[in-house]
């Protein structure tokens, strides 16, 4: 198989199409929600509301940290991160229902119908598909909404299934954007240690030189800024019905802290932070100038995961800045509901 030809558009067209959406924009989200405890932040965010956003699907990504077991020799041998991508792409699925189930709300129900399956493993070759219930759901959606009225899809993690779903079908080029968080910002020299960008690597390649709209939101250091401290989880989250109650456990018995060494106990006996990355995706959908951003030349990635500019090619949106406190505000006034 060969690389599809994928529709070009010229930067007038790609200035509009990445434009904020305006009304309630029609949404899906493609998360590896078993990862860790962000993306359980993210989908119960979405799922509380869906007076802005358009819900229509929940995929299921794979994810494996087994690429990462020599940055962590402490860690036990079967620690669940270090699980093949496949039985990740499982646990994602029954995580998100599992949210779903929690929140216990008509928007939850409903969304529950809507979970679907992603690739059980990444890309076995730059030009080669893997098809899943998740990507056939996505081409379906993706077709089945007005040319001028896109479908934003969330990546929260990897993105084989989006990329998956561009290969076999190279219209959504038209008919999709693509708001995804990974690594540092474009113009940085580093290499993007960055477990969204490097675990499937060609898919990430293939994102950025399809041509696809894009909504780029830097993990370093835009998302970094997004942390939630034991303090704030203490008063704002724990018993808030079953899903705020759930959602500190997973603060307080975090499933990384195996990797890096970390007791819960004494861990939870001193203040500490983690960063609610993925929620990141979700803010920009809801309030665009939550995260300021500006219209700059989507880089080439090379095989080392560094960066590399390019003045031909298509355009990109980029955020340079984050509101925290506006961000947490609007999550844990509507956590609430979750009690209903």
């Amino acid at each position: 198989m060969t690389l599809p030809v994928f529709p070009r558009h010229d930067d007038a067209w790609m200035r509009e199409r990445l434009q904020p959406p305006t009304g309630r924009p029609r949404v899906v989200i493609d998360t590896d929600a078993a990862n860790e405890i962000d993306d359980q932040f993210a989908i119960a965010w979405a799922l509380q509301s869906t007076d802005r956003l358009e819900l229509l699907g929940l995929y299921a990504e794979p994810f494996s940290f087994a690429h990462r077991r020599s940055d962590h020799p402490e860690a036990p041998a079967d620690a669940m991160p270090f699980n093949p991508p496949a039985v990740g792409m499982e646990r994602s699925h029954a995580e998100i229902l599992k949210v779903c189930d929690l929140l216990a709300t008509p928007a939850s129900a409903v969304a529950r119908q809507q979970v679907w399956r992603g690739s059980a493993g990444y890309l076995p070759a730059p030009d080669v598909p893997l098809r899943s219930e998740a990507v056939d759901h996505l081409i379906a959606t993706a077709r089945a909404g007005a040319a001028d009225a896109p479908l934003y899809v969330l990546a929260l993690g990897c993105v084989t299934n989006i990329a998956s779903a561009l290969l076999l079908a190279p219209d959504l080029v038209d008919r999709i954007v693509v708001v995804w968080t990974s690594g540092y910002p474009s113009h940085a020299p580093h290499v993007n240690h960055s477990f969204n960008l490097e675990q499937d690597l060609w898919a990430s390649q293939l994102l950025l030189d399809s041509g696809v709209p894009h909504v780029y939101l830097p993990g370093y250091h835009v998302g970094a800024q997004l942390r939630l401290s034991l303090a704030e989880m203490d008063r704002h989250v724990r018993g808030r019905g079953a899903l705020g109650d759930y959602l500190w456990q997973l603060f307080t018995h975090n499933p990384l802290w195996p990797l890096l060494g970390v007791d819960a106990a004494t861990a939870n006996q001193q203040p500490h932070s983690w960063v609610i990355w993925d929620i990141i995706c979700i803010a920009w959908l809801l309030e665009p100038d939550w995260l300021p951003s500006t219209l700059v030349r989507t880089p080439r990635l090379d095989a080392d995961r560094r960066w590399q500019a390019d003045g031909s090619r298509h355009l990109m949106r980029e955020a340079h800045g984050v509101q925290r406190d506006a961000i947490f505000a609007d999550f844990l006034a509507r956590l609430p509901r979750a009690s209903l």
